[in-house]
């Protein structure tokens, strides 16, 4: 009966779950800066405790003298109260409950190195559980409550602490730093490949010798295209499930599969035999079932995750989200294993669904206008935490009751903050692109808006190719921080956009710069025609895709008077050599340049710069490997030698994102310094 209770109350309370408390705009002061958004205490990774009585958090801040973002631990009461910062020595994050919750484990560089540490609840007893070499990573409490599971970076060859770091002493000190390779994926994102390899291991909360449960030349979990965390460990202790990509090549292949292994050591049983991406396993609290993330298509990360079970007596798999024509996200299972709960990226928001294993339709449980995440629920089913971020405000902390009635703020972090600041609300605009199709975007307006007056206009272009704008609050690219400086900022999702359909998604694939063009422009248009809007002063700007479509644009139209090409791919056959997930030109089109030499030359901007003319920005990470930098470097010498105005900035410390402080605030006043020089509004005539 009380499983009864808790869908049906959920299911009550869906239209109260849509309340966030965010300052009013009409008390706000000031327009919204990128000072202000380093001021923003940024909360993560909430934990219940197996009692149900608290949840620990980590909350990351930034030093911009220092040039750091250090991150502690916190924690709140479920029953309420005012959140408390319980570790203050050194950078400490991923609290993790014992089975008794009357400690957490938790990753801390208190000692120079990042190691795992154990401390009570309210943060006193602070005791250190490894002290390896390599360190740790990613630990997770073993539900008897003995062990911990974590992962380290540790040389394949070695099966001990002392070869371990014979092996990192001989590395450091070699005056020889040249790299060996024989195969491909030889660096990833920001990183080479070193000699090292991840693994996961075990070792008592008591500390002492550490086991390696996935020896091996091999990465675990390997790299994951998305979805929960990439191990998981059965409720009885005894089991270990873990993603693994064992293709020969892994820079052409997405098929990760599941593998479980005894805790105990053994062989490892592969579990998943798809040929796409299987991820984020998660047991059942009884053990009998085992869930996870999987998409079906081999070498196209950008597929739908569904979400599948089986059961683990006889392994049969299903997929329950069969008719869900959505992405699924993040997962948990109900206390009693007969549901799960899911995120559903749906139109720019992210919002909450749940559904019986045994079958059923899906249940909206949380919906609304923001985005909602980290969910979280109570041993004994009463209690559902979760975050929930929009445009306006930063992710905080909630809780609701199966017993009904509206949610309950947990945390109220940056409340004080906000308050000083104008934070104007996203709207959103649909308009009909290319082949008919309803194409959505957000628009942000600047504080104090005056319809009567006009303004200029800053487009941006998401990035993937196969992403999306939404509802919630960013760091990177926030669009507050853009309307704050007086800029109406557009936002379009156009075909290739997540969250609208898988075929919406997919016809992007070869097809970089056709129909998405023509669903930007017809955003662009619908923005010209408001009464408000100042053609004439249009800028826009993107990264990675984003900065791909902005150097297609500059080849192809002349109404906007200023470009911002962050990590964009100028030339694609150069860009198909110089990437290392090779899977994804491989799908996108259709083979290598030497394979399909026309639809290179047809999507590649580099073939247009005799049409370049507007003046343009150019950004990149020297440590860029997904886009490398060159890319940025042919933009801008192409810019030059046509004369086009240009200014390139090359942060060498940087990869495909720009992440300490001190280079996004010079990322941020080169951008709006940019965009601002071009779309000044020019002096009025005087009358003779």
């Amino acid at each position: 009966m009380r499983k009864l209770h808790f869908q049906i109350a959920l299911g009550q309370i869906v239209l109260g779950l849509i309340v966030l408390a965010i300052p009013s705009v009409a008390l706000a002061q000031k327009n919204f800066t990128f000072e202000a958004l380093m001021k923003v205490q940024r909360l993560t990774d909430p934990q219940i405790s197996p009692d149900g009585k608290r949840v620990a958090f980590t909350v990351q801040t930034v030093d911009m003298d220092k040039n750091t973002k250090p991150r502690q631990i916190w924690m709140v009461e479920l029953a309420g109260g005012a959140p408390k910062q319980i570790t203050t020595q050194g950078n400490n994050e991923r609290p993790r409950w014992s089975p008794d919750s009357k400690n957490l484990v938790f990753l801390s560089d208190r000692s120079e190195t990042t190691q795992i540490w154990q401390m009570d609840a309210d943060g006193g007893n602070v005791k250190s559980v490894t002290n390896l070499a390599t360190e740790a990573d990613g630990v997770l409490f073993f539900p008897d409550g003995k062990h911990v599971l974590f992962t380290s970076e540790v040389y394949p060859q070695c099966d001990s602490e002392d070869c371990n770091k014979a092996a990192l002493e001989k590395e450091k000190v070699s005056k020889v730093k040249a790299r060996t390779y024989t195969g491909l994926l030889y660096r990833h994102w920001d990183q080479w490949q070193s000699k090292r390899r991840k693994h996961l291991l075990i070792v008592s909360i008591d500390g002492g010798r550490v086991k390696d449960i996935t020896p091996g030349n091999r990465d675990v979990p390997s790299f994951s295209l998305g979805g929960p965390e990439g191990y998981a460990i059965s409720p009885d202790s005894q089991e270990v499930c873990y993603v693994l990509n064992a293709d020969g090549d892994p820079s052409t292949s997405t098929n990760s599969d599941l593998y479980t292994v005894l805790a105990n050591g053994g062989d490892p049983q592969r579990v998943t035999s798809g040929f796409g991406a299987d991820t984020g396993p998660v047991y059942s609290p009884d053990g009998k079932s085992l869930a996870w993330l999987a998409q079906r298509t081999a070498g196209y990360e950008s597929d739908r995750w569904r979400l599948m079970v089986m059961d683990r007596a006889n392994g049969k798999t299903k997929e329950v989200t069969e008719t869900l024509d959505r992405n699924v996200g993040s997962m948990i299972w109900s206390p009693d294993s007969a549901r799960l709960f899911y995120t559903v990226e749906d139109r720019g928001r992210q919002s909450v669904q749940m559904i019986n294993v045994n079958g059923g339709a899906a249940r909206s449980i949380i919906t609304g206008n923001s985005t909602f995440d980290d969910l979280r629920l109570a041993p004994d089913a009463k209690t559902m935490v979760y975050s929930e971020q929009s445009a306006g405000h930063p992710p905080e902390l909630f809780k609701v009751s199966s017993a009904g009635g509206a949610p309950v703020q947990l945390t109220r972090l940056n409340d004080a903050l906000l308050a000083e600041y104008a934070l104007p609300p996203m709207e959103e605009i649909y308009t009909t692109g290319a082949e008919g199709a309803k194409v959505h975007s957000f628009i942000l307006k600047p504080a104090g808006f005056d319809a009567k007056k006009k303004y200029p206009v800053l487009f941006l272009i998401h990035g993937g190719p196969q992403g999306a704008w939404h509802e919630n609050w960013g760091y990177r690219w926030n669009p507050q921080v853009f309307a704050g400086a007086g800029f109406v900022v557009v936002m379009p999702n156009p075909r290739g956009s997540t969250g609208y359909g898988q075929k919406f998604t997919d016809e992007i694939n070869s097809d970089w710069n056709g129909k998405v063009y023509e669903d930007i422009m017809s955003s662009v248009d619908a923005v010209a025609a408001k009464e408000w809007a100042d053609p004439e002063r249009f800028a826009a700007a993107g990264g990675s895709y984003g900065g791909y479509m902005v150097n297609w644009m500059l080849g192809h139209t002349q109404r906007f008077k200023a470009f911002v090409s962050h990590a964009g791919v100028f030339d694609l056959r150069s860009m198909a050599g110089e990437t290392e997930e090779v899977w994804f030109p491989l799908w996108e089109f259709k083979g290598m340049p030497w394979d399909n030499p026309d639809l290179y030359a047809r999507m590649s901007p580099s073939y247009y710069v005799s049409d370049f003319k507007t003046p343009t920005l150019v950004i990149h990470g020297e440590k860029d490997y997904r886009v490398p930098y060159g890319q940025g470097l042919q933009l801008y010498t192409a810019l030059q030698m046509k004369k086009v105005p240009s200014k390139l900035l090359v942060f060498p410390d940087e990869g495909h994102w720009v992440g300490k402080p001190q280079n996004s605030e010079l990322w941020y006043r080169t951008f709006l310094e940019w965009i601002g020089e071009w779309t000044r509004e020019k002096p009025k005539e005087q009358g003779k």
